[in-house]
Order: C-alpha cells, then sequence, then structure tokens
C-alpha cells in the first residue's frame, strides 16, 4: 500500500510544481555560480552582471531558455552599438544625450508591441542595454566604449551558462509541454463539436469556444520556441500552421452549426437531414482515432449528397446549406485529427486557402502611445537629475529606463511594478545583511557559493511560479548587484545605501510616469479592439479580395486579447466578443455573395448592389440596421426562389449571409 500511495503523491500538482520550481531554481543558481566563477578567472570587473543575466535569461524549459538567450544577446549587441553612437556624438549636451537615449529605448517598446512574438524580446533588451550603459555614461562619456565592451562580454558569459545548463543539465523540453497543449487543444475542440450538435446551453458553448482562443495564442507561444528545443518534433511549420488555420476555421464554424441546429427538426425538413445529424454525432463520440477516420469519409459523402442551393425550392436551399455546414464540421475535425497526430492531413472539404498561420493583432498607434509614454517619462527623470545635480541620479535613471523596458508591454503595468518594486525591498534587505553581516567572513570562493545559496535559491523558486516571478526579479536583479560580488570585497555601507535609495527611486518614479503616460483602461483598450475590427469588417464588405484564413486567424487573435481585458470590464464578455464574431460572419458571406454575383453571365440584380452598399455603410456609421438589412436579404432570398434559376446559385451566401445577420445578442448594443 506504501508504493500506490507514493506515487500518488509524487503525481500531486502542487508537489510537482513546487519540485520543478525547486529544479528550476538549483539549476538557474548552477549556471549563475558558473558565471561568477568564469568572469572572475578572466578578470570581467563587474562579474555581477553575469549573475543578472543568467535570471534574466533563465526560463523553466531548455528550449524557452535558448530562444530567450538568443534574443538577448541580440538585443544587447544592437543596445551597445546604440549607446556607443548616441553618448560620445551628444557628450557636451547632457540634455539632448538623455533625449535620444530615452527616445531610443520609447523606440524599442514600441517596436516590441508591434513585434508581439518571441523577437520582441530583442526590442526591449536593446533599450534595456542602452538604459544600463548610456545614462550612467552621459556624466563619464570618455569610458562609453570600454563599459560596453565589458558590459557585452558579462552578459555574453551569463547567457552561455544559463543556455548550457538548462540545456543539458536535467532538461525540461519544450515539446512534453507543447504537446500537452495541443492535446488538450484537440480535445476540447471536439468536446465543443459534440457539445454544439446536441444543443447544450448556447452561452456555455460560446463562452468556452472564447476561451479556445487563448489556448490557440498560448500554442503559437509554445510553438515560437520549438526550434531550440533539444527534443525535435515531428510537427514542422506548414502542418502547425495549417493545424492552426483548420482550429480557427472550427471555432467560426460552429457558430454558424449552432444557429442551424434548431432548424433540422423544423416542420418542412426532409428526415434524412435529421439523420444525417445522428450520423455526425454517432461519430464525433467513436472513441478510436481510426474508427472515426474511416468513418469521417462515409459521413462526409453522406453530407455532400444532398441537393445544391441552386435546386428548387427555399426549403431545399436551406436542406443544402445546413449539410454543407456539417459536411465542413466533418471534414474540419477530421484533418484536425490527424495533424494533431503528425500525420498529413488530406482536404476533405472545398474552399481551403493557402495556409496563414496564427496572425497576430498590431495596433501603431497604441504602440506608440506607449513608446512615447516611456520616453516622456525617463526625460523627466533625467531633468531632474541633471537639474539636481544626484550623484546617483544616473543609477536611479538607468533604473527608471529598466522599469519602462521591461514592463511597458501591457496596458495597466503598474502593478508589475508593484511586485518588482516589492521584491527589489526584499533584495535590499538580503543585500545589507550579505554585505556587512555574512561576506567580511568569507574567504574561501565554495564558502561564498554555500553562503548565496539560500537567497539565490529562495528568489529562483519564486521566479519559476507565474504569481511570485515579478517580486523575483526584483530579488534576483538586485542582490548580486548591491552586494557587490566582484573580483574583491567592498563594503562602502553608505555606497550601498545611496545605491539603494537611486534603485528605489528609480522604480518609484517608474510607476508614477507608468501610471500617468503608459496605463491604458481595459474599457479604452476593449473599444479600440472593437472599433478597428468594425474598420476591418467595412473594408472587408468593399474589397473583392477574399483572405478569409487571413481575416480569420486576425479575428481569433483580437478575442484572445479581448477576453483577459473583459475579465477587469464592466461590459459583458460573451456579448462583446459576439459582436466581432459576428462581423467576421458577415464577412466571409459577403464574400461568397460577391464571388458569385461577379460570375454571373445573366443580367445581375440591382438589388444585390444596393445590398452590398448598405452593409459598407452600415459598418461605416451604423445605418442601416440590422433589422433593415435582414428585410433585404429575406426580400432577395424570396426574389431568387420564385425567379428563374439564373441567380439560384446566390440562394446559398444569402442563406449564410441571413444566418449571420440574425441577433446572436442584442442587435441594438451592437448599433
Amino acid at each position: 500500500m506504501v508504493l500506490p500511495q507514493l506515487i500518488a503523491l509524487l503525481r500531486n500538482p502542487t508537489l510537482r510544481a513546487d519540485g520543478e520550481a525547486l529544479l528550476f531554481s538549483a539549476k538557474s543558481f548552477a549556471a549563475a555560480m558558473l558565471a561568477y566563477f568564469i568572469a572572475l578567472r578572466i578578470g570581467l570587473p563587474r562579474p555581477s552582471w553575469a549573475i543578472v543575466t543568467v535570471y534574466l535569461v533563465s526560463q523553466p524549459t531548455a528550449g524557452a531558455s535558448f530562444s530567450r538567450g538568443l534574443y538577448r544577446m541580440m538585443g544587447t549587441l544592437v543596445g551597445a552599438l546604440a549607446t556607443v553612437a548616441i553618448v560620445p556624438t551628444f557628450a557636451n549636451e547632457p540634455v539632448v544625450c538623455s533625449a535620444v537615449l530615452a527616445g531610443w529605448i520609447g523606440l524599442g517598446l514600441f517596436l516590441s508591441l508591434l513585434d508581439r512574438t518571441q523577437r520582441s524580446y530583442a526590442f526591449v533588451l536593446s533599450g534595456y542595454t542602452t538604459s544600463l550603459i548610456g545614462f550612467p555614461a552621459v556624466a563619464a562619456p570618455v569610458a562609453v566604449f570600454d563599459t560596453a565592451i565589458v558590459r557585452v562580454q558579462e552578459i555574453a558569459l551569463g547567457i552561455l551558462c544559463a543556455v548550457v545548463i538548462h540545456r543539458y543539465v536535467v532538461p525540461r523540453p519544450m515539446t512534453g509541454q507543447f504537446q500537452a497543449k495541443l492535446a488538450a487543444t484537440l480535445h476540447d475542440a471536439r468536446r465543443l463539436a459534440c457539445d454544439v450538435l446536441n444543443t447544450v446551453s448556447e452561452s456555455s458553448c460560446r463562452d468556452d469556444r472564447y476561451r479556445m482562443a487563448l489556448d490557440m495564442l498560448a500554442l503559437r507561444g509554445l510553438a515560437t520556441h520549438l526550434p531550440y528545443d533539444p527534443v525535435t518534433t515531428r510537427l514542422r511549420g506548414p502542418t502547425l500552421r495549417t493545424l492552426h488555420d483548420r482550429l480557427a476555421h472550427l471555432l467560426l464554424l460552429l457558430a454558424d452549426v449552432e444557429e442551424r441546429i434548431s432548424l433540422i427538426h423544423a416542420p418542412g425538413m426532409p428526415e434524412e437531414l435529421a439523420q444525417l445529424l445522428y450520423r455526425v454525432r454517432r461519430w464525433i463520440t467513436l472513441d478510436t482515432p481510426n474508427g472515426r477516420g474511416t468513418e469521417a469519409h462515409r459521413v462526409f459523402q453522406n453530407a455532400r449528397s444532398f441537393g445544391h442551393a441552386d435546386d428548387a425550392t427555399l426549403i431545399d436551399g436551406l436542406v443544402a446549406n445546413i449539410a454543407r455546414h456539417l459536411a465542413e464540421l466533418v471534414g474540419l475535425l477530421h484533418d484536425i485529427e490527424r495533424l494533431g497526430a503528425e500525420a498529413s492531413a488530406t482536404e476533405v472539404f472545398q474552399g481551403a486557402e493557402k495556409t496563414t498561420g496564427y496572425i497576430f493583432h498590431r495596433d501603431p498607434m497604441m504602440a506608440a502611445r506607449a513608446g512615447l509614454g516611456a520616453a516622456f517619462g525617463i526625460l523627466l527623470g533625467c531633468f531632474f537629475w541633471i537639474w539636481s545635480a544626484w550623484p546617483d541620479g544616473g543609477l536611479a535613471v538607468s533604473v527608471l529606463g529598466v522599469t519602462c523596458a521591461l514592463f511597458g508591454n501591457v496596458d495597466a503595468p503598474v502593478p508589475y511594478v508593484r511586485k518588482y518594486m516589492l521584491g527589489s525591498v526584499y533584495g535590499i534587505a538580503i543585500s545589507l545583511i550579505y554585505s556587512f553581516t555574512v561576506l567580511p567572513r568569507v574567504f574561501e570562493f565554495w564558502v561564498l557559493i554555500a553562503v548565496l545559496a539560500p537567497a539565490f535559491l529562495f528568489g529562483g523558486s519564486l521566479q519559476a511560479r507565474p504569481a511570485t516571478a515579478f517580486m523575483a526579479l526584483g530579488i534576483t536583479l538586485t542582490v548580486p548587484i548591491l552586494v557587490g560580488l566582484g573580483p574583491v570585497y567592498g563594503g562602502d555601507f553608505a555606497e550601498a545605501i545611496n545605491s539603494s535609495i537611486a534603485l528605489l527611486m528609480g522604480v518609484g518614479f517608474g510607476a508614477a510616469t507608468m501610471t500617468l503616460f503608459q496605463t491604458v483602461s481595459p474599457d479604452t483598450a476593449i473599444n479600440r479592439l472593437l472599433r478597428l475590427g468594425r474598420r476591418d469588417a467595412a473594408y472587408r464588405v468593399r474589397s473583392r479580395v477574399s483572405a478569409k484564413a487571413v481575416w480569420t486567424n486576425l479575428t481569433i487573435d483580437r478575442i484572445a486579447l479581448l477576453r483577459p481585458r473583459l475579465g477587469l470590464s464592466a461590459r459583458p464578455t460573451t456579448e462583446t466578443i459576439d459582436m466581432i464574431v459576428r462581423d467576421l460572419r458577415i464577412g466571409h458571406a459577403v464574400s461568397r455573395l460577391r464571388e458569385q454575383f461577379d460570375q454571373l453571365e445573366s443580367e445581375p440584380l440591382s438589388a444585390i448592389q444596393l445590398l452590398l452598399l448598405d452593409l459598407a455603410h452600415h459598418f461605416d456609421r451604423g445605418s442601416p440596421s440590422v433589422d433593415e438589412l435582414n428585410t433585404q436579404v429575406e426580400e432577395l432570398i424570396a426574389r431568387i426562389v420564385v425567379g428563374t434559376g439564373a441567380h439560384r446559385h446566390l440562394l446559398d451566401p444569402l442563406i449564410d449571409l441571413r444566418f449571420a445577420l440574425s441577433p446572436v445578442q442584442n442587435s441594438e448594443a451592437r448599433a
């Protein structure tokens, strides 16, 4: 009985998380001490920077540590070169020099917010490096080149040690974490489809679908590190892009299917349609992937055997439309399962476009606001420093620049800065204890490692936990510098106190300026995303270029951005996201309608042209209303049904448009 209990205990999620945090902390400490030892042996003047770099680069997985180290090295080189170019050029104009350095940091933050991939870390670190090297050099520009060279060497050493330890000492591959997240996401996709077909609560289904957008963003973030992982995966870039396109398409398709399910048992609908729905439900619940794969083609062909929308009556058109969506659902789920199993998926549905993969929402205006806010806040700090002639002002402004660079990529950075500041307070207290109580009694390197271990192991274990990661940074970045882990023991109490005051004032002033210039309220960010979505919808309605996958993937990213912000707002989450989803569905229906309309060989229907124009006006100025557009679409459907067969192929996209316009949420709130 003891062994099963021990196994159950080891599988406890909390215990496993604690074990992983301790392992990460031990590896980070080993890398930091290795970097420190090498820096001392080769005679680097500030080996504490190598220790700081280890903790900035270290990540729980080997792939993430490697990629982060690579991008940090790139950012460090660019930042050092920029500093060496800026400081000597404006050496005789401290205010101008400070303004240019602040502008460079703001530019790095601007570019990082536009990039939104793991590469953005390189842009952040270019500003970070400029702040650390540049502002202290404003008062002593002669030594800036030597300082930059030494700092690059120390940082490169820290990166090398962190990457080697995390990659080769009990490595934790990113591939396993990615595969687990992917398996959970694919399971959720099948469950969501099953819930929709079984008419589970509509609001619950929609909320789960929108939550899945966050999972897709997380998968994109994990996939970025896969090329740097020691364990390779067979899921290559094209496969991952195709898989994302299918998942994004599935989220949209489920909304279409959900609105059509209630019609299947409506009066006038053939019994064969209800039987088709039963077959699709039964296929989804099959236990084995092989069984689902074999049955998928039969179910798909069964759905495709229903008549087309240009056959006869409105009922025929509805039946063909519903069957087409069910066939597409089967094809998507089949493809997703094969792709997730690292097999090549055969497209079994029509209309597939070239794969695009994840597409990030980028907002140059909001990125510029953050970059300019950071630059202005840093410049204010520089004015105070230069005006007051504060001896430690260079350190304070340097910390201010680091704070604005590291935390300026979120809407409300101040809560994170407060955690960092709290960690810095702990770090200062630990540093003072070490500097003037412990280190004066240490004379051997191995004894030094032993006495440093408790503080760094504690900070590293906190860094491995998301809830305390920012506080941990305040400890692990403060202790090495304030303790003065250099070639010889310094122990200047006045210097330590002055540096501590400068550090806290830099972080505190950063929190104040970020509150004024870089904080965006949740409602402001939400309204901005909705306005951009509406603007793109208007363009989409007017454009003759389909780009269905591009717009779908962009909307998925916007949903992922909206969800956490809506959690901080009084606005209803599901109903608000419904707005941009409906715009997306309208745009897809209009694209199909325009494509069919442009292929007309007979005389075009002027009512179609008027409808397309009114749809564009609806997105531009909110008029005509959704109800008026619904009326136009219904009249067009009636004309086509009773008319000649020349325009009957317009019936299916018009039915799609009518469903898309249906007020899933309160249409008055939308207008």
